[in-house]
């Protein structure tokens, strides 16, 4: 297949990488160099990598070439398993030499394809949000966008907890592995200096779809705030039973990491109404980097960016603006030339600390609207707030080498 076919072809506009044939031809292009977009195409949180697909899809065509040369992606189906996702990204970087990568929705595949990608002598760079990842095992090749659990139960938690000083009684839905936990023990740690009562905590698994039983323990126990720790199709299978058992009448409910617009869509405005969603990004964000997304995702797909596509946009921008920055292709001059760098984000002024290879950037508290309300069919929620938290360096538990 010739190459201006493959230009044809991506031009058509929402063209998925997991065409196959048309997309590993594309990424063989000669003297290309090599992305890699390590993804859940498949299970649970294929919504997330469907738009993280796009995401990248669509900086690699923005710049087209860096260093007079062109630049390609090859999507990689992670299906959510860390073990699967180490090995499409050794396969990637032993076949088609791949040293960057973009992806990771969920933190235990992040965390098994940083360690990866460092081994490998690559670049990994993802939006999953277990404190771990640029904590206690963070390393030189792996850097995060998004605001770890945190911050983000910090710009949640905290000030819902101010705006509403009559609920003392609290109560966690947390699904059970590193991410959960990272969003359990800082809402834990803000219950109890805040005085609040924690009333309970239900833990699920990372396949459980029924949710049923947990909300009938949550309602047994009073709360004044109900918090869903989990994310993706999970909260959002969450949320809609608790809307159909009448919660929402009885207390206020807050997911904590939502995935933005997508899941608001999914949801729809009926389900979303009074309900406080924390998020790493909103397309209304006044900042120049942001409206030009907004313009690009409006032209090349007729629809505005989600959480997962402009997570996968800024982190794959982040590393060709590395490599330009750095003037080669070598990941260690390139690292080299991320660290530190301070520039205008998706949500504002952002930085990557070189500490630890964490974004420093905003995280919003939204709180979603009557449909009556809505100016246009993506004004699902009112941003309440917004900042950034983060734990300064010598508490991440980061050693770089």
């Amino acid at each position: 297949m010739h190459r201006r076919h493959l230009l044809q072809l991506s031009a058509l506009g929402a063209l998925p990488a997991s065409l196959g044939l048309a997309q590993s031809a594309w990424a063989q292009a000669s003297g290309a160099i090599q992305f890699g977009c390590p993804v859940p195409m498949s299970g649970a949180f294929a919504a997330n990598g469907k738009f993280a697909d796009l995401g990248m899809k669509l900086a690699i065509e923005q710049y087209g070439t860096a260093l007079k040369r062109p630049l390609a992606y090859t999507v990689l189906d992670t299906e959510g398993k860390p073990a699967t996702a180490v090995r499409k990204v050794q396969e990637s970087s032993q076949q088609q030499g791949t040293r960057f990568f973009a992806g990771g929705i969920l933190s235990s595949e992040s965390l098994a394809m940083g360690k990866e990608a460092e081994k490998a002598g690559g670049i990994f760079i993802t939006t999953a949000g277990a404190d771990e990842i640029t904590g206690k095992d963070c390393n030189a090749a792996t850097f995060r966008w998004s605001v770890p659990t945190f911050g983000a139960i910090e710009q949640t938690v905290r000030p819902l907890a101010e705006a509403l000083p009559k609920a003392k009684r609290w109560y966690t839905i947390t699904p059970q592995y590193v991410f959960g936990d990272g969003l359990l023990s800082a809402a834990k740690n803000i219950f109890k200096e805040k005085g609040l009562e924690h009333v309970g905590n239900s833990y699920h698994s990372l396949t459980e779809k029924e949710f049923s039983g947990y909300l009938t323990n949550a309602m047994a126990a009073k709360p004044d705030v109900l918090v869903l720790l989990n994310f993706g199709s999970q909260s959002s299978d969450a949320l809609r039973q608790a809307v159909s058992f009448g919660m929402h009448k009885n207390m206020t409910i807050l997911v904590a990491w939502a995935s933005g617009l997508e899941q608001f869509e999914s949801l729809g405005a009926d389900l979303c109404e009074g309900v406080y969603f924390g998020a790493q990004y909103w397309h209304t964000a006044n900042a120049p980097l942001n409206l030009d997304l907004v313009k690009r995702s409006n032209d090349k797909f007729k629809s505005n960016p989600n959480y997962s596509l402009a997570g996968s946009y800024i982190c794959t921008k982040l590393m060709i603006d590395g490599i330009i920055k750095a003037g080669t292709v070598e990941p260690k001059a390139v690292i080299a030339a991320m660290e530190g760098m301070k520039y205008q984000g998706l949500t504002g002024d952002e930085e990557i600390r070189k500490g630890d290879h964490q974004v420093l950037k905003n995280y919003y508290l939204l709180k979603g609207k009557a449909k009556a309300k809505m100016a246009n069919k993506d004004d699902y929620v009112d941003v309440v707030s917004s900042g950034k938290s983060f734990l300064p360096l010598d508490q991440t538990g980061c050693k770089l080498a």
